[in-house]
Order: C-alpha cells, then structure tokens, then sequence
C-alpha cells in the first residue's frame, strides 16, 4: 500500500509541474491588454476558472493528501521499529554507574598453558 501511493505521490508531481508550465503568467495577460491583439477584454480572454487551472487546484489537493498519508504511514513505521541492538537510557546509566566489569572466572581456574608447535626433523 506505501509503495502505491509512493508512485501515486511522484505521479501528481510530475503533473503539477507539467501543468504550471503549460500556464500563462499574469504577465502575458497584461501584455495582451494593452495591444497585444489576442485579448477580447480587458483581463485577457482567459477567465480565472479555466480548466488549467481546475487541474492544477485538483491536484494540488491530491498532493497534499498523499503527503499527509505517507506521513502517517512513516509515523506508523517509526513506532514499530524492532530493537536493533541500541540500548536504553537505563542500561547506559546502569553500566556508567559500575565501576569495573565483573569476570565471571578467578584467575586460578584460567589455563595460561599455550600449544606448542612439534618441531620436524628434516
């Protein structure tokens, strides 16, 4: 389900993108007013309801919804984490707070004895 609505997320990018470049700028309609001759009124021919920019508020909205819910699910990720090894705050204190580790074996029962490589005779 997090990888679909992954591809979902990248996908309205894309289009986002896509469709404000394919906008005009407020620019080139005050550009056409004063003489551009592609204008019918004032305002420039393109009224602010256009499909462009429908399109664009729609995905808009979907973007943010998907943002919202692969936020949710990195939440949902982060609480369910297994234990990777990293210790509490009360087991670094605990070990912080001894001074010196204890051995389990007294130094007579250890055998300082090392193996002793034979020598050939060649």
């Amino acid at each position: 389900m997090h990888v679909a609505i992954l591809m979902i997320h990248v996908a309205i990018a894309i289009a986002l993108v896509a469709l404000i470049l394919l906008q005009q700028g407020k620019g080139a309609e005050a550009g056409a007013a004063f003489g551009g001759g592609a204008s019918q009124t004032v305002f420039g021919s393109r009224g602010s309801g256009t499909f462009l920019y429908r399109a664009t508020a729609l995905l808009a909205v979907c973007f943010f919804a998907t943002s919202l819910t692969l936020a949710w699910f990195a939440s949902q990720a982060g609480e369910a984490t297994p234990d990777i090894g990293v210790p509490d705050a009360e087991v670094i204190e605990q070990q912080q707070n001894n001074t010196a580790p204890t051995l389990d074996e007294s130094p007579s029962d250890v055998d300082n004895t090392a193996p002793v490589l034979e020598e050939s005779g060649n």
